[in-house]
């Protein structure tokens, strides 16, 4: 029986792309007649009965906009048995046969839960950190690189300014792709993330080299969630005399905001496209992914069971190049 009726929401973290996914799902769905409704808030505004009818008029003069219109939330009570029931009446009292799933492993854990009740579902992985198992990249990466390397960029600038090393914290609690990267295409010294702790002493070592051999400035790249943190490697090398003086700078949640860039829209599209697709042709319980150049599928067990990392060759690549 072909669905009639759909849902689409974003879950978890913004992440510029997410708006270009939403338009991409409901015009594809529009295109085959079948109304598309927005859930408001992820999963809290599904558990409050929070949906709205979308057409292809209302995503008009989104894609280039940073965020989600729909907004998102984080919501315990879905993770409990009980919440998904009540999450699962929900849809069913509006009508819903089906729904596309846009954002992290906690979003997509959401999905799961909901496809293991028998609840037709896809999922689309966005997440600035780059930490979703089975796609190359998702939703956000792209944008939120091109946002640390304007800081990095502008960063330098004062930095050979004053014989300064700048202390640069980026997100990435779990996963430091975005610190790791960031540090290659920004000429960084050093890159600290979660995967690969170091010493005070090490990171010491490399800055002080750094001033020996005559570099009128220097750059560090820290992921929020690496060890020793940015404000203990701020303490050390403040006391240790490394010879430039030391500035942190916290970009925060600048990195997810933003237009997103073209890479980010076309992905965020063709993942909306094939996920509204595959949920109308009766498929359910996977994520759509970047394999490749091509658009394949994972099944949302495997992308919530497994955690992508930072490559270890972007690591040594980092370490090579500083």
């Amino acid at each position: 029986m072909t669905m009639q009726r759909i849902a689409v929401m974003t879950s978890g973290g913004d992440a510029p792309g997410m708006n270009a996914a939403i338009r991409a799902v409901v015009r594809t769905a529009t295109a085959q007649n079948v109304e598309v409704y927005g859930i408001r808030q992820a999963y809290s505004g599904l558990l409050s009965g929070d949906l709205e009818r979308m057409t292809s008029r209302d995503v008009s003069g989104i894609i280039q906009r940073g965020g989600t219109v729909l907004q998102t939330a984080r919501n315990l009570e879905f993770k409990t048995p009980q919440g998904q029931k009540r999450g699962l009446r929900r849809l069913n009292e509006h009508g819903i046969e089906g729904m596309v799933v846009i954002g992290g492993d906690g979003s997509l854990r959401g999905a799961l839960s909901l496809h293991k009740m028998g609840f037709p579902v896809i999922g689309v992985p966005g997440s600035i950190d780059n930490d979703i198992w089975g796609t190359n990249t998702s939703i956000g990466v792209d944008t939120a690189l091109n946002t640390i390397l304007d800081a990095v960029d502008k960063l330098r600038d004062t930095a050979s300014s004053h014989e300064r090393c700048f202390l640069l914290e980026v997100m990435g609690r779990n996963c430091g792709y975005l610190a790791t990267v960031g540090g290659i295409l920004g000429g960084a010294e050093f890159v600290m993330v979660p995967e690969y702790p170091t010493t005070l002493e090490e990171i010491g070592k490399v800055l002080e080299h750094a001033y020996m051999v005559g570099k009128s400035h220097a750059m560090g790249i820290i992921a929020e969630g690496a060890t020793p943190t940015t404000n203990e490697i701020a303490d050390y090398l403040k006391s240790h005399e490394i010879g430039f003086e030391v500035r942190v700078t916290v970009l925060g949640h600048v990195v997810r905001g933003g237009s997103p860039s073209a890479f980010d829209r076309l992905l965020a599209t063709r993942l909306g496209v094939a996920a509204t697709q595959r949920l109308l042709a009766g498929e359910s319980g996977v994520m759509v992914g970047l394999h490749g150049r091509d658009i394949g599928v994972v099944s949302l067990e495997d992308a919530t069971s497994k955690q992508r990392a930072v490559a270890e060759e972007y690591v040594h690549i980092a370490s090579l190049l500083s």
